[in-house]
């Protein structure tokens, strides 16, 4: 009989059962395991802890992870997930709740009837004062978003159905991504033609802080490209504070060139700024994300400790093969010359062939898998210990 150790899974939030449930009677999973083999989090902050010599993986059940030391992780050969795409949806719709809200003054109109709930000839104020509250439909405007990503693609073929004219950009558009999105969507090259040619402007983009406009995104809504955009301009923001000047947009928003900003991270300036409606990060927030999340950290973190395949890792390079031999060296090392070749050699060392290898870099580092046929000697893994670069060897039987 073929004894199998028990992994040891630690939850530093609460959880969704539908993922906890995806671990087997071999994994250990509480909040209160020491030393674990794997971590799954929500927002917990991480930077300040200090991790146990058994720690291999850390999944966060959502897409930031901000929360997570990401360059502490790679030194210490913890390779870090997160969930893209699995609270899409959710954010999609809040996107479309946001454009709603901006484009009439519901929220104003909700609050002012608060004021008059307790006087007696409400229903006639309420039809004296409604007008104040109009707004415009959203059939017929022309929506630009920035970023056909897992969210962005979607919201542009909602829009359309919508009635909406939509407007696209996204250099990096993977080919998957591409044949999701409605044929009616038409593509623009520059971020230049969104802000010149739409009412609303939705931004879905990752945080990258670099000078070159062509790259960066850091403050891309701007003075100067705020001045681009048409008069009464609706902004949305449901991807990252730091996309918007908070300078710049409060300028715009008291002369009028922006109508409204609509964004899901409020801080400091922006949640009592005029004009701004100031959601609290609701976009994930559905029972239906949450257990996407749950679910999809946890078969990542399976995978991982089971087979050593990396799928959506934010600190090292996702490398995927069938598992087919009877056993592997996984190498989490710096992506430098030779090192590949150091492994290798190492195996062949020992006189025994490599039946299977993949091997992919990203960055400053790398991860490599050999699969062989047979038992794996101490003698090869403490070899690659040894060997300068190498981070970190995980051995899967």
């Amino acid at each position: 009989m073929v004894i199998t150790k028990m992994r040891n899974i630690q939850l530093l939030n609460k959880i969704a059962k539908c993922g906890t449930d995806v671990f087997d009677e071999s994994y250990a999973v509480s909040e209160t395991c020491e030393n674990p083999d794997a971590i799954m989090v929500r927002s917990a902050v991480m930077h300040d802890m200090e991790f146990g010599s058994n720690l291999k993986a850390i999944a966060r059940a959502g897409a930031g992870v901000n929360n997570i030391p990401l360059d502490k992780c790679a030194e210490e050969g913890i390779v870090v997930f997160n969930t893209p795409g699995a609270n899409a949806n959710g954010v999609k719709e809040l996107a479309i709740c946001g454009m709603l809200l901006a484009c009439r003054d519901v929220v104003g109109g909700i609050n002012w009837v608060q004021t008059v709930k307790d006087d007696p000839n409400v229903a006639k104020l309420i039809e004296k004062e409604k007008s104040k509250f109009a707004g415009t439909e959203i059939k017929g405007k022309t929506l630009g978003i920035i970023g056909l990503g897992a969210i962005g693609g979607p919201l542009a073929t909602a829009a359309t159905h919508l009635g909406m004219e939509v407007l696209g950009c996204d250099p990096y558009i993977s080919v998957e991504a591409a044949w999701e999105i409605s044929r009616s969507v038409r593509k623009v090259d520059t971020r230049e033609e969104i802000f010149k040619n739409a009412d609303i402007i939705s931004v879905h983009t990752p945080l990258i802080d670099n000078p070159d406009p062509k790259i960066g995104t850091k403050y891309m809504i701007n003075k100067d490209t705020i001045a681009m955009m048409k008069d009464g301009v609706i902004i949305l923001n449901f991807a990252r504070d730091a996309l918007v000047n908070d300078d710049d947009l409060e300028a715009a928003l008291k002369s009028g060139k922006v109508r409204r900003y609509v964004t899901d991270f409020p801080n400091a300036r922006t949640a009592g700024m005029e004009g701004v409606i100031a959601i609290p990060h609701l976009g994930a927030s559905t029972e239906e994300s949450e257990d996407n999340c749950a679910v999809m950290a946890a078969k990542e973190l399976r995978e991982y400790l089971e087979n050593g395949n990396i799928t959506h890792s934010v600190n090292f390079p996702d490398v995927s093969m069938p598992h087919n031999g009877d056993g592997r060296i996984c190498v989490l090392h710096r992506n430098i010359p030779n090192l590949l070749t150091q492994i290798t050699a190492a195996v062949s060392a020992e006189n025994i062939n490599i039946e299977n290898m993949a091997n992919r870099s990203k960055k400053d580092y790398a991860y490599t898998i050999v699969e062989i046929t047979g038992s794996i000697p101490d003698s090869i893994v403490e070899a690659i210990k040894k060997i300068d670069g190498v981070i970190r060897v995980n051995v899967i039987k």
